[in-house]
């Protein structure tokens, strides 16, 4: 496990609702925690991450248009393979659900399903480029 994904595993256990995290990978041990807050109760682990990405939204000129946003830290991926064609293309319309690309974190990829019946206006991430947190994926209009 190189330092970056450290530190990147680090960022997302530190956004997420978790209060500890035990991570064994053969030779190497890693356990994080976090005090407890007194009056909030421990989230469960299926909680860490939402099923549906936070949709904050963008300027567009005058209007603000809502956003498919990284839910982790992660590369982007717009394809499930390098030969083949991309999830989605600006001017797709897409169903509730339908996965709309990938973010791979440590070695573990997650779909990015689309939050509603929509049309991806514009895909806002190169393939292979890392997303931070909350950062705008693609910019889309409901139908």
């Amino acid at each position: 496990m190189t330092n970056q994904e450290i530190y990147d595993l680090m960022a997302r256990f530190d956004a997420s609702g978790l209060q500890t995290l035990k991570l064994s990978q053969g030779d190497l041990k890693i356990e994080l925690g976090k005090a407890a807050p007194a009056a909030v109760p421990l989230a469960p682990a299926a909680a860490a991450l939402p099923a549906v990405p936070a949709m904050p939204a963008v300027e567009d000129g005058a209007e603000k248009k809502p956003v498919i946003s990284a839910p982790l830290v992660g590369t982007f991926y717009a394809a499930p393979d390098p030969k083949q064609p991309p999830f989605v293309m600006a001017g797709d319309r897409v169903k509730k659900g339908q996965t709309v690309c990938l973010l791979e974190a440590m070695k573990t990829m997650i779909e990015i399903p689309a939050p509603c019946e929509c049309v991806i206006e514009e895909v806002l991430k190169a393939n292979g480029e890392l997303a931070a947190f909350g950062e705008a994926l693609m910019r889309y209009t409901p139908c």
